[in-house]
């Protein structure tokens, strides 16, 4: 019984884009709005509690910790391993979000290795 190589449909490729652009999109808001802006800052710090407030709280502690890009090197190796359209997409995610948040090098590393899961053996001609 021989496997079909993993390809991806129009369709995935279309959901890929639109969650690949809506994450990066989201951890641009976050950086430039959220962690980076000084008065947004100083509110969050004198105790406001609205929803980029926490947003920013959890982001900080998950970035400071490097989650995001531990998280996208370990979807993008087992999506290396045994590639499906789930492990890609939380690799995309995780990998976007680290990307954007301050932890390049491992969500780098595991961009290149969900680029690196399309390499597979082209099926043998008879």
């Amino acid at each position: 019984m021989t496997k079909k190589p993993f390809r991806l449909t129009p369709y995935q490729v279309q959901f890929l884009l639109v969650v690949g652009f809506a994450t990066v999109g989201y951890a641009i808001y976050l950086r430039y709005l959220g962690i980076e802006n000084s008065q947004v800052g100083l509110a969050c710090d004198a105790g406001l509690q609205t929803l980029i407030c926490k947003a920013r709280s959890v982001s900080t502690v998950l970035f400071k910790n490097s989650v995001f890009g531990i998280v996208a090197l370990v979807v993008a190796t087992l999506n290396l391993m045994r590639p499906s359209i789930v492990l890609l997409t939380v690799g995309i995610i995780a990998a976007g979000l680290g990307i954007v948040l301050y932890n390049v090098v491992l969500s780098g590393l595991a961009i290149g290795l969900l680029i690196l899961g399309f390499a597979r053996p082209a099926p043998a001609t008879a």
